[in-house]
């Protein structure tokens, strides 16, 4: 049995496999346990494995290639239309072994174990702040129920409800105090763990030579710098900055047919959370920096501030690329 080109279907405990020979036909067919997975595949010849980028596929993706297989990751939306009839695994793992050989498919460049690390790191600080932001909002909308109302904002908050604390003439009852004492103190916790992280991942981008180099770009920062040495990976997936930007959703999304071309918002495709921290970076940037570019304040007075967000997002996205690509240092145009 000589396997070309493999597709798994990777769940929790159960795994479908579907392999092919180098004429098209159809040489395996097989349901195999986690258990099974690792030395089934340790003892068949080097072929082409196909699999869907989703959890886990990283660490299977790691383990076959130790074994000398050359294995892709898909994305899931591009195996889909290959499934012929009805959903299952066995129609999972034939779609995604069609889907493999494709020679215009696209595939996901494999992550390592550091930049699984960081990109836990980043995920575990969104989760606090999240829940920061849920503890802010419940402390300031059980304030209003007696009648106290604080400013938006965290930092008027902070300073507020000590201020509350101490204030006998309120209709804070003992019972309320404690509540808010508690939540108060739930609050400097969360804010020390955040600021423990930010900590965490100021050091790995000081001893990563790629997050120095692109966090020269203007409005691209320790958070924006590492999660995007984390996510992006090898950079030469990615053909040109447009494709990079692409990739994380900052070109316009499009509608077009015959000779009408229509351009709408940005598509939003990718990461939603690079997204947020690469158009978070160029709005700081545009509104605090005394000195900008000719292009930038042209674009500014055109099409406006929000607008010009998002262009400076995109463009730095295309900076990055290049950068990277091409392993050159940043030179400013502002």
């Amino acid at each position: 049995m000589e396997i070309k080109i493999l597709g798994i279907d990777i769940a929790k405990r159960v795994f479908q496999l579907h392999g092919i020979n180098c004429f098209g036909k159809v040489v395996l067919k097989k349901r195999i346990s986690r258990e099974q997975l690792s030395n089934f595949i340790a003892n068949i010849p080097p072929c082409l494995i196909g699999m869907e980028a989703c959890g886990g596929s990283n660490y299977w993706a790691r383990k076959f290639t130790s074994y000398g297989h050359e294995v892709r990751l898909m994305n899931p939306h591009y195996v889909k239309p290959y499934i012929k009839t009805n959903k299952n695994d066995a129609a999972d793992a034939e779609a995604i072994c069609e889907a493999v050989s494709r020679p215009t498919m696209r595939f996901v460049s494999i992550k390592s174990v550091e930049q699984q690390d960081i990109q836990a790191l980043h995920r575990y600080r969104q989760r606090l702040i999240q829940g920061r932001t849920a503890l802010v909002n419940q402390i300031r909308g059980l304030l209003t129920e007696y009648g106290i109302v604080i400013p938006q904002g965290i930092t008027s908050l902070r300073l507020r409800v000590p201020q509350i604390l101490d204030d006998q003439e309120n209709e804070l009852s003992g019972l309320s105090r404690e509540i808010f004492n508690a939540l108060y103190q739930e609050l400097i916790i969360a804010d020390q763990h955040i600021k423990d992280l930010d900590k965490r991942i100021m050091l790995l981008c000081k001893e990563s030579a790629y997050c120095q180099r692109i966090m020269k770009i203007e409005g691209i920062g320790p958070l924006s710098a590492s999660a995007l040495i984390s996510a992006i990976g090898d950079i030469h997936a990615f053909k040109n900055g447009r494709h990079l930007a692409a990739w994380l959703g900052l070109v316009p999304r499009q509608h077009s047919s015959g000779n009408r071309q229509a351009l709408l918002g940005i598509s939003k495709r990718g990461d939603r959370y690079l997204r947020t921290l690469l158009i978070h970076g160029a709005r700081a940037f545009i509104s605090f920096a005394k000195r900008k570019s000719a292009w930038l304040e042209a674009l500014i007075k055109r099409c406006g501030k929000q607008k010009a967000y998002v262009a400076l997002a995109n463009k730095n996205a295309r900076i990055v690329w290049a950068l990277l690509a091409k392993q050159v240092d940043y030179q400013s145009a502002h």
